[in-house]
């Protein structure tokens, strides 16, 4: 029950905020105008009818789950029809096999495309086989991502770095270069004004420094502000950009060339929750920038990483 306090002769009682005398608020309620807020449209996460584009969708195995795999089927699980874009062919039919058993609820129709996603010609063609398939774009999840090649500046390999830089950064920039002219073509109105997104994926090895190889946080970062830089040239359209870095995540790409069991626990014991996280956490924040829920959020970078980035150490000692 609802109680109000109100005060009688300097003594304070609860009373009841049924029986409070509403004439109390007569002289202030008459200049209230009636709450727009009330008219407002509940966010939805239900993505049906939207169509979402997946780079590096695929995962080695049959049975891994990368952040893409695991971005393209949460997805389909809410409903959207997801075009799963991977170098490999056989990796992104795999993904889209696993629709049917991991969204029996959700994602209807699905597209495996093959893409090299540095290529400029093959960018384009995955937007065009996209709208001759489904007839729209809604979003787009740059994935695709490499450790590259390893070094500091005084002994990196420039030809490397740069196909490192190419499949890190360029391509985020070539996929978006063809997806958002296609999401402007989507209606917008004064009830939808956001005619797509895009969610690229970073890492907070972008965010500090501190990682013994020079390519991958340098590339990272640029990813980050280049997240910005698009938010920033494409919201007036409504276009929205935003940034998932994760953390120290088991996932294929971490542990596909091995990880001892001393270093899986030494990663997860550097977050201040000190768990394991893997790529369902990754694409649950993507899901969730993807949709309507986050229709106010643009240029922001969410941190998936149990903390790490929130602190440097944590002290057990009292102040």
């Amino acid at each position: 029950m609802l109680l109000f306090t109100t005060k009688k002769r300097g003594s304070s009682v609860l009373r009841p905020a049924s029986i409070i005398n509403q004439r109390s608020f007569t002289a202030s309620s008459t200049n209230l105008q009636t709450p727009t807020d009330c008219r407002f449209k509940k966010p939805s996460r239900d993505l049906r009818g939207k169509v979402a584009i997946v780079t590096g969708a695929g995962s080695q195995g049959d049975n891994h789950i990368g952040n893409g795999r695991a971005t393209a089927l949460l997805l389909a699980e809410d409903g959207a029809s997801v075009v799963c874009v991977d170098k490999q062919l056989s990796l992104a039919q795999r993904t889209v096999s696993m629709f049917s058993t991991q969204s029996p609820t959700g994602c209807k129709e699905a597209l495996a495309l093959d893409a090299d996603v540095t290529s400029e010609q093959d960018c384009r063609h995955v937007i065009d086989a996209t709208l001759a398939e489904f007839g729209r774009v809604d979003i787009l999840v740059n994935v695709v991502g490499i450790m590259g090649t390893r070094g500091t500046a005084v002994d990196v390999d420039l030809t490397e770095w740069a196909e490192g830089l190419k499949v890190n950064v360029t391509s985020m920039m070539l996929m978006a270069k063809f997806a958002i002219p296609a999401m402007l073509k989507n209606e917008r109105t004064d009830e939808k004004p956001i005619r797509g997104s895009i969610v690229n994926i970073g890492s907070v090895a972008g965010l500090l420094g501190g990682t013994p190889h020079l390519l991958y946080p340098t590339s990272k970062g640029a990813v980050i502000n280049m997240t910005r830089s698009m938010a920033a040239h494409h919201g007036a359209d409504g276009i929205r950009v935003n940034c998932v870095c994760p953390g120290m995540l088991f996932t294929p790409m971490m542990y596909g060339a091995g990880m001892t069991p001393e270093v899986r626990e030494s990663r997860r014991k550097r977050s201040l929750l000190g768990t394991e996280g893997n790529a369902w956490d990754c694409a649950s924040a993507i899901r969730f920038l993807a949709g309507d829920e986050a229709r106010w959020i643009t240029g922001a970078v969410l941190t998936v990483d149990a903390g790490a980035t929130a602190a440097v150490s944590v002290s057990t000692g009292t102040a």
